[in-house]
């Protein structure tokens, strides 16, 4: 639609999108060779009528992985199931997407018929997740190097085809399935979270959300022991990564996720990496918007930026899949954590009520609750009797409402941070979070209860 003059003089755009095509091919593969390390692998041709198109009411009948635990330091070779008691068929979206991406602990989706769910993290299943089985990474080979060429040499015209470079068997995996916007936005979501967690690129956010959680749970617990070390919980563990560290710090470890796009992926870096930065992904290339350069846009993202396995964790680490709620409201979970750490997870909550009275339930008289996140309720603009239920409290009544169910307040700041930002952005929403930790008070806890 540009006239003529405009197009001569724009001419190199047609060669960026044709390198923008290139790296979502990339990442394609990347999620391609994710899906297929899997036992049974992932079998995607299934969903793929011979038109082409696909099955979408069947997308989420997969339930490979839901629990990985590991049964000693620096070996991910043991996994357990772990479900809530109720089919996990709902999932939520978040309304607030756009300023925020950070996803709902209820973003599940486990539709198959007749399928049971149990709580806890007790059914070994006996997979050796040592090595990465059915992995192929040559689809990464000369990413950056091609990248960097064509970002140093913009007078290349566009008949000298990116499409030359682009791996043939990368290309010919791709299904074009027609698959619904809100999980396009989930996976690209997971792209950016995997920045966050596993990049080098992400450590400024680490630094800034989880540095000063792993300090506070290193000031409060000095004395840790190798035979009885202090035990941690984590809801809203996303890919994993701060669940990791506080175990590497010398706890027992779990995090909790209900996330099915979530619990795929942390399984998959977790369980199957074999070195650090093994795997290259382009993570911005779908924001076309206040991007300094082309280089920026198209720049290539290695992770994880550590060898999981190599991380000194303690024995009992692991990642519970289920609803926070349906999981920890059993009884086998009351008083049974040493503290309990929530990052830019209480306002994933439909009732924020309900979730600070069970993580006082599931703590020791004692225990402590390390909080960092905003209050950005994702079910905040749900309207209509249909729609799910959604409350929204101000900080000082979320603070009230800890003080009700046994909380004394012992730390409290504002963190500014950002939430899977692109650092070279031009616009980046920053939050003002809510850090504090809370103690247990047994005494009051109870009295509370009583009446």
């Amino acid at each position: 639609m540009l006239p003529p003059a405009h197009k001569e003089l724009l001419f190199h755009l047609g060669l960026k999108y044709q390198r923008l095509r290139w790296c979502i091919s990339m990442n394609a593969a990347f999620i391609m060779n994710m899906l297929e390390a899997f036992e049974p692998p992932f079998d995607m041709s299934q969903y793929v009528n011979a038109d082409g198109h696909d099955h979408p009411s069947n997308m989420h009948d997969h339930s490979h992985v839901d629990c990985i635990h590991s049964s000693g330091r620096g070996d991910y070779s043991t996994m357990s199931i772990s479900r809530s008691n109720s089919q996990l068929d709902g999932q939520h979206d978040n309304p607030k997407e756009d300023a925020k991406t950070h996803e709902s602990s209820r973003e599940i989706e486990n539709k198959k018929d007749g399928e049971e769910h149990m709580a806890g993290c007790s059914q070994p299943v006996g997979s050796n997740l040592g090595t990465s089985q059915g992995v192929n990474v040559s689809c990464n080979g000369d990413a950056d190097a091609s990248t960097a060429a064509y970002c140093q040499d913009k007078d290349v015209s566009s008949s000298s085809a990116v499409d030359n470079v682009t791996p043939q068997h990368c290309t010919d995996s791709l299904f074009k399935l027609n698959v619904p916007p809100i999980d396009v936005d989930k996976v690209r979501c997971i792209v950016r979270n995997i920045v966050r967690d596993w990049a080098e690129e992400g450590q400024k956010e680490r630094d800034e959300c989880y540095k000063p959680i792993l300090e506070e749970l290193n000031h409060l617990f000095p004395n840790r022991s190798n035979q009885r070390p202090p035990s941690c919980l984590v809801p809203g563990a996303g890919l994993g990564r701060l669940a990791l560290e506080i175990s590497s710090l010398g706890f027992v470890s779990q995090g909790n996720e209900f996330s099915y796009y979530m619990l795929i992926c942390s399984s998959f870096i977790l369980n199957h990496t074999q070195e650090a930065n093994e795997w290259t992904i382009y993570p911005w290339i779908h924001s076309n918007c206040n991007s300094l350069s082309d280089n920026d846009q198209l720049r290539p993202v290695s992770f994880p930026d550590i060898h999981p396995s190599s991380a000194g964790i303690t024995e009992g680490f692991s990642m519970c899949a289920g609803d926070f709620v349906e999981v920890y409201s059993e009884e086998s979970q009351e008083s049974a954590w040493d503290a309990v750490v929530t990052c830019f997870f209480l306002d994933t909550a439909h009732n924020i009520v309900e979730y600070i009275e069970i993580i006082s339930k599931v703590l020791k008289d004692g225990g402590v609750w390390i909080n960092v996140g905003p209050l950005l309720y994702h079910f905040a603009d749900s309207y209509g009797p249909d729609d799910d239920m959604s409350i929204e409290l101000s900080l000082e009544d979320v603070k009230k409402v800890a003080y009700h169910y046994g909380f004394v307040m012992e730390v409290e700041k504002m963190i500014e941070t950002t939430y899977t930002a692109n650092m070279r952005a031009m616009m980046q929403n920053r939050y003002r979070a809510a850090f504090w930790t809370m103690r247990k008070n047994g005494s009051r806890a109870k009295a509370q209860k009583c009446c």
